[in-house]
């Protein structure tokens, strides 16, 4: 049996691995375009700032380390997939066989339709590559700006703040991590970010980018004057990596749809991770959930598919957490609510504290905090377990804070007092 994985992140290395402990004896092919051993991109910021070397983004740090495991690490690019076939080509020009396939290429970034930003020195931050430019042009004076504050561009701008750099973070939606906080949170993390020196321009868009007089670059805004900036760093938004599947007959929308066993609708084809379009746990709905937790589950779910168990997947949680200049927020399940719930909030803009809770009836479906980590994972405990709070859902909603009373009353087993004793 020869397996073969498009994509070195972390649903394709978890796979390979998982593969190799599910079969000793099978062929594994992982594939990785990208000039270095396979590393996470969540760590860059962490090699921006020095804190580790670019070794220390590696996903595996022993030498040798899919070679002791016999699996065959290729660099070269897919560039298409021919499931009748069950081949690949590849951008060297040589073909590819297979008797299971798992896409896993993850996501790519969305660069923004705006004169200029085709110009050397305007870096997504995406790669090893970009981190190091961009690292080669970070330091104390340095003007930069960062284009986007969602969730990326705000991992992005802890550590070109912590750099001593001159940072103006430039966001089009009314806030800072629209996909992830209301309006309430998300602009408690822009008052967060404007006390630590960090200058955030919200409900403001780029127009073009211009040669610079004295820096390198002029950037243009639809408001206020002219930004200079040194360097330019785009975090405008990522999209599913899909274009080498055009013409192959694979379904997709946003991503490669695949059903609760990681299948796409070609035979012997699985995806997962940020690429993988499947069943949100929420909503029951089809969506991507491009986080990395989800990419790990996702690799090792397709792995024991592609072994043939029958793992089924529950369906993806909307799961957010993030540490923006020592400030945590998080988000779970349906943060933004229902058109039929109800919610609670608790908000301290004093300490840099929020909690705001989502009900659908008397279930918690969804939960946003700031400042506060301490139940984090109880909030995310009761949306998937989807257990009823009964009398528990007024108390939260006239007390949000005794959350962890909620989940104790509600999940564990009542005890019998038989009179025996």
């Amino acid at each position: 049996m020869d397996h073969v994985i498009i994509g070195a992140g972390p649903a394709g290395v978890v796979a390979a691995e998982t593969l190799r402990k599910l079969d000793k004896s099978a062929g594994i092919t992982l594939i990785g375009d990208e000039p270095e051993p396979p590393y996470s991109r969540m760590a860059l910021p962490y090699y921006l700032v020095q804190q580790i070397p670019e070794e220390g983004t590696y996903l595996r740090k022993t030498r040798d380390y899919f070679g002791h495991r016999k699996i065959n690490l290729v660099q070269d690019r897919v560039t298409s997939v021919l499931p009748d076939e069950h081949t690949l080509r590849l951008d060297s020009g040589e073909t590819m066989r297979y008797d299971k396939l798992l896409i896993a290429t993850g996501s790519r970034p969305v660069s923004p339709p705006i004169p200029g930003i085709e110009q050397e020195g305007i870096h997504t931050c995406w790669t090893l590559d970009d981190g190091r430019a961009i690292a080669a042009s970070t330091g104390p004076g340095a003007k930069i700006v960062l284009m986007g504050a969602g969730f990326i561009g705000c991992i992005i701008l802890e550590a070109l703040a912590k750099s001593g750099a001159d940072l103006i973070v430039v966001e089009m939606e009314d806030r800072m991590v629209p996909r992830m906080m209301n309006a309430t949170a998300g602009n408690m993390i822009k008052q967060w970010c404007i006390g630590k020196g960090v200058h955030v321009l919200t409900s403001t868009r780029v127009m073009a980018i211009e040669p610079g007089d004295g820096h390198r670059f002029k950037v243009i805004l639809d408001q206020g004057v002219p930004l200079d900036a040194d360097l330019i760093v785009s975090a405008t938004g990522v999209r599913s990596n899909i274009g080498f599947l055009e013409g192959s007959g694979i379904q997709t929308e946003t991503g490669v749809l695949i059903d609760r066993n990681m299948r796409t609708s070609a035979v012997d084809v699985y995806a997962a991770g940020d690429v993988a379009e499947g069943i949100d746990f929420s909503t029951g709905d089809y969506s991507v959930q491009a986080i990395q937790p989800t990419a790990t589950e996702h690799g090792l779910l397709a792995a024991k598919n592609m072994a043939g168990l029958d793992a089924r997947h529950k369906g993806s949680i909307n799961m957010n957490v993030l540490d923006t200049l020592g400030l945590i927020s998080s988000s779970f399940g349906l943060w933004m609510g229902t058109d039929k719930g109800d919610s609670a909030e608790q908000v301290n803009p004093a300490r840099y504290q929020y909690l705001n809770l989502q009900f659908e009836e008397d279930v918690l479906v969804g939960a946003t905090t700031l400042g506060l980590t301490l139940h984090v994972g109880v909030l995310r405990g009761l949306i998937q377990t989807r257990v009823r709070l009964g009398k528990w859902k007024e108390r939260l909603k006239a007390d949000p804070s005794r959350i962890m009373e909620a989940y104790l009353a509600c999940t564990q087993p009542v005890s019998i007092n038989t009179g025996l004793f």
